[in-house]
């Protein structure tokens, strides 16, 4: 025999339900919010560029013009020639979250904008799943393409100059990362509303 609510209890039964699911989606909310507010609280900055190359031509030792052989130049002459000097280097981010949060900030997507000597270049999305945990720094290696005759006007040993700064050992140059990042949360993932930082640093000797 299936038993029946009285037209009485059954007020009650509903109500039970609306407290429990208010009770699971005030739970969730809250684990939200502690995620967001462990976010923006991250702190992020530039580390180290690595891997730079310019037009193919590797820039790990470069420190000018000057320290580029003959088939070097020939390559980046050429390259520029046909009006395009692709750039490229990995950018490694170095994401603390502060020991003082009790969760982990689960960094699952990150746009980002490149800026070199403030002259806002290009930008990207960064789509792996990184785990920032309380109070351990961690890499985010974000892989930048670019070609520098798109975006300044110089000659080779100015494009060189600025190259070698970046991923070498050239003359000083800022570099900074306006980054966005997306988390994963209780109740699916939400990107931060607004980048929430500008990373800077100069980098070069």
């Amino acid at each position: 025999m299936v038993s029946t609510l009285s037209r009485t209890a059954r007020p009650f039964f509903w109500l039970g339900i609306l407290l429990v699911g208010g009770g699971v989606l005030l739970l969730s909310s809250c684990q939200t919010l502690r995620q967001l507010r462990s976010l923006k609280d991250v702190k992020f900055r530039i580390d180290r560029a690595t891997e730079a190359r310019l037009a193919g031509v590797e820039l790990r030792k470069v420190e000018s013009y000057n320290d580029l052989g003959a088939t070097d130049i020939a390559r980046l002459t050429s390259a520029l020639s046909q009006g395009e000097l692709p750039f490229s280097f990995t950018l490694h981010v170095e994401a603390t979250n502060p020991e003082t949060n009790q969760v982990s900030a689960r960094l699952t997507q990150m746009d980002w904008t490149l800026l070199l000597n403030d002259q806002e270049t290009v930008t990207g999305t960064f789509d792996q799943e990184i785990e920032l945990r309380p109070g351990t720094p961690t890499d985010v290696p974000v892989g930048v393409e670019l070609d520098l005759a798109r975006f300044f006007n110089d000659n080779l040993q100015g494009f060189i100059d600025l190259a070698s700064s970046v991923g070498g050992d050239g003359p000083p140059t800022n570099v900074k990362l306006r980054v966005q990042p997306t988390i994963r949360t209780a109740v699916g993932p939400i990107e931060y509303p607004n980048p929430i930082t500008v990373v800077s640093r100069d980098v070069g000797n």
